[in-house]
């Protein structure tokens, strides 16, 4: 059994400030620095501060680091007692917690709010998968955050043990949102039933994963799954869709070409049939695609003698892919892809010849945290007028946005397919529009808000850096913001009555 750890005054404390004698207090714990100050990523010289060493340092830290510097078992290891009538103010909140920061979470996860958007089963789902998600990054130092800063930094694909985990649970499946590729699964260990699933819960799952503000690691756990499971054939899917949902295989979405961004009618890969007709041989290249380095299968669009095909492509010889260094996240895997006569049977053609709200909120809430923590001349950068007209900015787009998206998850939910495409492809193509500029509106904004630090990789700024360096592909990936705002309107052209006039 451990030994119980002293008490101790701070006048004992400010005794222990010298060299091989460095004690500090932070947050009513004393550390004994004395070995560790070799050691300080900021160097001794700053631990010798007359401000700091022998002295309760809390403000100085928080100044500093993030809050879960101080629970790395590296540095719990230090703690040698607690500071006499002082009690913890800054304690880690339990795994799956609401924040109690305004703004910081979607008002419906506030008792005080109602919703008719969200049920029951919305709250449980939430609730566990936000257990799941923060169980990982305290305890297993391999999953989550922890993983995707290493992924950032090596540029390989996420750890193989959280995939296989997120496959037991079934969240590669859910993430697909509701469909019969759910039936017969055990959803989150049983919280929510296949029958029940709806577009909320995968809204559910979507926004907690960006709450945890890695935007290419999330990104990288995508696939191009969707076209197999819709249009691929019985025998495909049996093989394909258990492998990808356990997390054993991935697989990517390869559509956009050098010269084929947005307008899908122009790619140049071709699929041309062998003489006997049960083969295709697929040559060509495919360019900006999320995933494709670490992918296992590929969904992709090709051209034929007869118009556009989508072929499920397994790789093999003949399928290269080389990763494209962009500043957005080498962890998302983007890559080249060159198709070398790829020889693919006829039964890998998927169907007959015939679209960041999370984690804009994440920041909303690091800003509101970060104001009213650091000081300026004296005063809490709150204090600023300026600093408060940013964050009602910021509040203002996020919830906007919140809101927009949870009325057309709505109408999802009560619409067909078919209908989907028809009544929804612009209002999505708009929404992701708005969605995009008032993200990068509210990124500009952060970096003003956390200065020098939003520039950093690591440390206080590190989700502000993040963001704001991968949020303009955002006004790219899933199609260009101008293309889409046109389609949106174009939409909406065509449904005006032509006896409509002022």
């Amino acid at each position: 059994m451990a030994a119980a750890k002293r008490s101790f005054s701070l006048a004992e404390v400010a005794k222990h400030n010298s060299e091989g004698d460095l004690w500090v207090a932070i947050d009513s714990h004393v550390y004994d620095l004395s070995k560790f100050v070799n050691f300080h990523p900021g160097g001794k010289s700053v631990l010798y501060d007359e401000e700091i060493a022998g002295k309760d340092a809390t403000e100085q830290f928080f100044s500093l680091h993030r809050t879960e510097v101080l629970h790395r078992p590296a540095y719990k290891r230090l703690i040698i007692g607690t500071v006499e009538g002082q009690s913890q103010q800054f304690a880690p909140a339990p795994p799956g917690s609401i924040s109690r920061v305004p703004y910081a979470d979607p008002s419906w996860l506030d008792p005080a709010y109602s919703s008719v958007y969200f049920k029951d089963s919305h709250r449980r789902l939430q609730r566990a998968f936000r257990v799941f998600c923060d169980e990982a990054m305290i305890f297993l130092s391999v999953y989550l955050i922890p993983d995707a800063l290493l992924r950032e930094e090596d540029g390989k694909p996420p750890s193989p043990s959280l995939l296989e985990k997120m496959g037991e649970l079934n969240i590669h499946a859910m993430r697909l949102g509701p469909g019969k590729h759910l039936k017969g699964l055990k959803l989150m260990g049983g919280i929510v039933e296949p029958e029940e699933y709806d577009y909320f819960h995968e809204l559910v799952i979507t926004q907690e994963i960006g709450r945890h503000g890695t935007r290419g690691y999330g990104d990288g756990l995508s696939g191009g799954l969707p076209p197999v499971i819709n249009f691929g054939s019985r025998e495909l899917q049996a093989k394909v869709v258990p492998e990808v949902f356990s997390g054993k295989k991935q697989i990517c979405l390869a559509i956009s070409e050098a010269f084929a961004g947005s307008d899908v009618s122009g790619v140049r890969t071709t699929a041309k049939k062998t003489p006997d007709g049960k083969h295709f041989i697929v040559n060509g290249t495919k360019k900006w695609i999320t995933n494709g380095t670490f992918s296992d299968y590929f969904t992709v669009a090709c051209k034929t003698d007869k118009g556009l095909t989508v072929l499920l492509i397994e790789r093999q010889p003949g399928v290269e892919t080389k990763a494209i260094k962009t500043s957005y996240s080498s962890t998302a895997g983007t890559a080249y892809i060159t198709f070398d006569n790829v020889k693919v049977p006829v039964g890998e053609r998927l169907g007959k010849r015939k679209p960041g709200v999370r984690s804009h909120r994440n920041i909303v809430g690091q800003c509101l945290v970060w104001a009213n923590q650091r000081k300026v001349f004296g005063k809490p950068l709150m204090n600023q007028p300026v600093v408060r007209a940013k964050l009602a900015n910021m509040i203002a787009r996020v919830e906007s946005g919140q809101s927009w998206l949870e009325n057309i998850t709505l109408q999802m939910c009560n619409m067909s397919y078919k209908a989907q495409a028809e009544h929804l492809a612009g209002p999505l193509a708009l929404l992701k529009m708005y969605v995009t500029r008032a993200a990068q509106e509210s990124a500009a904004e952060a970096v003003q808000i956390f200065g020098g630090r939003a520039i950093t990789k690591t440390g206080l700024g590190q989700t502000i850096e993040n963001f704001h360096r991968a949020i303009p592909f955002d006004a790219v990936l899933g199609g260009a913001e101008d293309v889409l705002g046109d389609l949106g309107v174009r939409q909406a052209a065509k449904k005006i009555p032509k006896n409509a006039r002022l």
